[in-house]
Formats: structure tokens, sequence, C-alpha cells
């Protein structure tokens, strides 16, 4: 194994290389141990739908949270991912969009379904960072945080597009850029076990999952019956924490009465508005928006504090939960 220091962005990271295929990013925490970031889905319209505005409220919490960085859940690029490196979509509906001093940091994303409706390579090419030097955009990955020798918080994302039946069996008029990713069946399977076995060495306090798709959504979309299947029992074995997609265009929180994981979808980047709210058990559900916005999540070594806000910058809901640093004797 060796190892490769990598200046991604406004930070330096530290890149893990071994051989999974898995790559592992690593970042200190700050110094009084705490990480601050928003999470955005669904937005890439050249600043259309409130992307804009959601855009403008995302800079004045970013200022007041101290955020370390951005996580992106898919669909980036609207309606068919990007044509290549030089498509100016790239730039009117990114760089020219987040442009506040606050968001000038890392942004880790992941593909959504009209990504892959584009030129795949061009999201993952390392030209975007040249271009925008915040942009990171792998398939599958993982970033830990570190606060001296503990470590806080390790994020694993998962490419969840190649999960879902539909765009392989009724693509109806769309073409998607399956490169990469064929045979499938053996995608997923190696994918799934590369996630089974990065969630059971992990030591981390906080577990999060990050991925495209739902798995336990009351929006139009609802369940993604694959990932419900396939990925969640992996969660569930493995004690995660979150599980924060996009997809719906919504913003929403629900519990589960079968694991301690909460399911956060975070798809109001910009058009919204969809007009259906699917009957969920109202115990689970804590929390949906049928509007635009954004989730800011701060973690430390014993807590997590999740909030969201509207187009306005208004609080719409707040989560906490908290672990014991040390355990009892």
């Amino acid at each position: 194994m060796g190892l490769q220091l990598v200046f991604i962005g406004t930070i330096a990271l530290c890149l893990v290389v071994s051989s999974a295929v898995l790559e592992r990013f690593e970042q200190a925490l700050k110094q009084d141990g705490s990480l601050s970031f928003l999470v955005i889905g669904d937005w890439g319209r050249k600043g259309a739908y409130n992307q804009s505005k959601v855009a403008f409220q995302m800079g004045v919490i970013g200022q007041l949270l101290d955020i370390d960085f951005v996580i992106s859940t898919g669909d980036n690029f609207y309606d068919s991912g990007l044509t290549g490196i030089d498509d100016p979509d790239f730039d009117d509906s990114f760089t020219k969009i987040y442009t506040a001093s606050s968001l000038q940091k890392q942004w880790y994303s992941v593909l959504g379904n009209h990504d892959y409706r584009g030129n795949v390579e061009a999201q993952l090419s390392p030209v975007l960072t040249n271009l925008d030097k915040r942009w990171l955009c792998l398939r599958s990955f993982i970033c830990l945080f570190t606060f001296f020798v503990s470590e806080v918080a390790e994020f694993f994302f998962v490419d969840t597009t190649p999960f879902v039946d539909k765009y392989f069996i009724e693509p109806k008029d769309h073409v998607y850029d399956w490169s990469g990713i064929l045979p499938r069946k053996q995608y997923i399977s190696n994918l799934l076990k590369d996630v089974d076995l990065a969630l059971q060495q992990s030591n981390a306090k906080w577990k999060i999952v990050v991925g495209h798709h739902t798995i336990r959504s009351a929006g139009v979309h609802g369940n993604t019956d694959e990932l419900v299947k396939q990925l969640l029992p992996i969660l569930e074995a493995n004690n995660i924490d979150l599980y924060i997609n996009g997809h719906d265009h919504c913003l929403q929180h629900i519990s589960s009465f079968d694991s301690a994981i909460q399911f956060l979808t975070c798809g109001g980047g910009s058009k919204a508005w969809r007009g259906v709210v699917n009957w969920w058990k109202p115990e689970e559900m804590k929390f949906y928006y049928d509007g635009q916005g954004v989730m800011s999540v701060k973690v430390t070594e014993t807590e997590i504090d999740i909030v969201f806000y509207d187009v306005y910058g208004h609080v719409l809901h707040k989560w906490n939960t908290s672990k014991q640093l040390h355990a009892s004797w």
C-alpha cells in the first residue's frame, strides 16, 4: 500500500492507494474537533428553477457554519449530464452559480441518473478539477475525517444508478452511458463487496453513506426497491448512522423501527414542487418539504446536528443525536 498527498480544492487531502476499488481520502478536522458541511442535490440548471436562490442561501449558511466542504447527491447537470470536458454547462451550472466565498471549499459529488445520460467520464475527469479546483466526482469512494488519532466520521459514497433495473430494461428514449459499468451484475457485486468490507473495517464514530437514489422516501420516486434489497441489508448490518440521498426533488427525514439509520433526502437544489407526498408511518416520518432548499450537518465526536433550510434560509427542521465518547465501566 502506498501513500500519496493529493491537493484538491482549497484543502489538502490524503489519498490512500490500496488494492481495493474504492479510493479513500483522509482529512483532519478543525482544531475544535468539529466538522460542518452542506448537502445539495438535483441542481444543475444554469441557475433556473431557484437554483441561484438556493446557491445564495448556501453561501450565507456556509459562512455562518464555517463549512469544511459540500456534498452533492447527484443529478449534477440537467437534463442529460455533460457532453464532454468542454461542455459550457459545467461553468454555467456550477462555477458561475456557487460563487460565495464560503462555498469555495471541496465539493464531493456522486453521479445521478441524469448524469448517466451524458458523458460520464467527463464528470469524472480531472480536467474539470483543473477548471474548478473544488470539483471532485467519482463513482464510489470513501472520505475519513480524523481528530488527532480518533477516527470521527467516515463517508461512503456509493454509485447507485447502476442498481436500478428500469434504466436498463425500459430506458424509453433516453440513452445511458454504461461505459465502465458492464458487465452490470459483476459491477454491482464488486461494489457491494467493497462497501461491505469498508464498513466492516471502519473504526469511525459516525458512519455516513451517500448515494443519489432513495432507499426510504415518500416522494414521487418512492423507495428504490433494488437498494432496499441489495444495499440496505449491508447498511443495517454495519450499523451506519445516516443515509443521505437526492433523486426525489424535496427535503425529507425518515427514521426506521428496523435500525437506527436516519434516511435524509436533499434533492431540492433547483426544480421541485412535484406535488406528490405518499403516505408514510407518522412515527417514522420526521419531516417532509416538497420544495427547494439545502441541508447542513455538524459533526463532533459525540454529536450530530442536522438542519434543513428553505430557499429563503428559513429553518424548516432540526434533528440531533449523540453518542458517548467513551464506554462506561
